[in-house]
């Protein structure tokens, strides 16, 4: 954007009552037109596939078997699970979300790096339903000219109907917004039905008034405002870039000089660029920014522009291009009147090649750690006060809460020994009379998804007390799968 047009873009020109200029100048509303061509048809499928996830996931099935839920994909707070298909995520794996998180932001970066901002102007949730929103309006209202004379004329009872119809919708899309995201956080069937029954738990309803609200604000009424003022991304993605990254260009050294009145300027032999200064890069902008500026933070890298270029160069029989996607490295090559040739494949260079390697590394630790995971847990807590009793016949005593977690919903059969310390005796409060010595197994049935608490007292008789504290553990086994888990603990003389 050249020095000149910045300043006409954002020079104050509002004033206040006094005469005194204003401090910012109120948006005006953008009617970007609709346009046909390859970029608008791949958003169509983005948009399409987005939110067919968004809307249809809590409604699927996996079978669990008959302790677990069946909704495929569920977090559960009220149970601190989250299911994920086959996955089941317990609170202290959080660190499965966190490294998915991870995953996802340098994703992001990597496909930043090669193909500029195209989360924004394809998949971001924001861009979508403005996209889903716009469709209604232009379904309802007309096109560019159509909604502008709308808004121009007086109010009617035509458009009293069409802005009800209008905002009717929005406000419907914005419910279904909320209300599936809802459906994530509880089996969908039920909460369904509670909900529409009005049983369904207060912060439902809440949660569902709160994003229908932003859903509608955000997607009919702070468009483009939310891209370029609420969120960060524009303002960081620079850092991503560099001249091997493909952004939407437009290739002023074959566009100018501009013209609308190209056969005049041949006529008098004046030299005329291929861009005939239609506007359609601009009118279908969803920003309303002239992409013939340059790169601008307000770009979303959508390239409808691309499209309505295409499209108009078709048309007046010229080559297609002059708005594309493009790096720096071409467009200079291409200023300079060398051959466009890109030396450095764009997917190998060292910055994608170690955003590459961080995902990779995150992702193959994940799954590695998934595949190889435990789902039997033991965790020993010895008696604190007092760590030892000493009883009448001299022998020492000590207490431990032994806590077996069963990670599946399976019922499983397991066996719990202690081994490591000789002549000790082991006694399980609710087991009146059974004693067990080092390495004896003891029975247990484990239930699915819960912790199984045991109170556990170990002895050592007085004449085989060793000489100071002792080290030794608890084994746990699942008879089915063999699964096992060992927890070292301390055996203490003395309180």
């Amino acid at each position: 954007m050249s020095e000149q047009s910045f300043i006409e873009k954002f020079e104050v020109t509002a004033v206040n009552k006094d005469g005194s200029q204003k401090l910012f100048q109120a948006p005006k509303k953008i009617y970007p037109k609709r346009v046909e061509g390859t970029f608008r048809q791949l958003k169509w499928v983005i948009m399409t596939l987005t939110l067919a996830v968004y809307y249809i996931t809590p409604w699927l099935r996996w079978d669990r078997g008959p302790f677990a839920p069946d909704q495929a994909v569920l977090v559960d707070i009220a149970n601190r699970r989250f299911y994920f298909f086959f996955i089941e995520i317990w609170p202290q794996e959080f660190f499965y979300v966190a490294g998915l998180l991870i995953m996802a932001g340098i994703g992001l970066f990597l496909v930043t790096s090669v193909w500029g901002r195209v989360w924004c102007g394809y998949a971001c949730p924001q861009t979508v339903w403005v996209d889903l929103f716009l469709l209604v309006e232009r379904f309802v209202e007309g096109d560019r000219n159509q909604r502008i004379k709308l808004d121009e004329s007086k109010w009617s009872f035509s458009k009293l109907k069409k802005k009800f119809l209008k905002h009717s919708a929005w406000l419907f899309i914005a419910l279904l917004t909320g209300g599936a995201w809802i459906f994530y956080f509880a089996d969908a069937p039920t909460l369904a039905r509670d909900f529409f029954t009005f049983n369904a738990p207060l912060v439902a309803y809440t949660t569902v008034l709160i994003l229908t609200t932003t859903t509608y604000l955000f997607g009919g009424f702070m468009k483009e405002q939310v891209c370029t003022y609420m969120c960060p991304w524009p303002r960081i993605q620079a850092a991503m870039l560099d001249e091997n990254s493909l952004v939407v260009t437009y290739n002023d050294y074959r566009g100018e000089p501009r013209t609308a009145h190209q056969k005049q300027a041949l006529a008098s032999g004046e030299p005329v660029g291929d861009c005939i200064d239609c506007n359609k890069c601009v009118v279908v902008c969803p920003m309303g920014i002239d992409i013939r500026d340059g790169q601008q933070l307000e770009c979303i890298t959508c390239a409808l522009c691309i499209d309505a270029c295409d499209g108009v160069m078709d048309k007046i029989k010229k080559p297609r291009g002059l708005i594309s996607y493009a790096t720096l490295f071409e467009y200079d090559k291409a200023m300079a009147g060398e051959p466009v040739e890109q030396s450095v494949p764009i997917l190998f260079r060292p910055r994608t090649l170690v955003y590459s390697a961080i995902w990779a590394l995150a992702g193959l630790s994940m799954l590695f750690v998934l595949a190889t995971r435990s789902r039997l847990d033991v965790n020993v807590l010895h008696d604190r006060n007092p760590l030892a009793v000493q009883l009448k016949d001299g022998s020492v005593r000590n207490g431990y809460t032994v806590k077996i977690l069963n990670m599946e919903p399976k019922q499983h059969k397991a066996l719990l020994k202690f081994d490591g310390l000789a002549n000790a005796k082991m006694r399980l409060e609710g087991m009146k009379g059974q004693v067990f010595t080092a390495g004896d197994l003891v029975s247990l049935d484990l239930e699915p998804d819960q912790l199984h608490v045991l109170k556990v007292y170990i002895t050592i008789g007085q004449s085989h007390l060793p000489n100071s504290d002792q080290d030794f553990y608890f084994h746990a086994e699942i008879l089915k799968s063999k699964e096992q888990h060992k927890t070292n603990t301390k055996f203490h003389l003395k309180k």
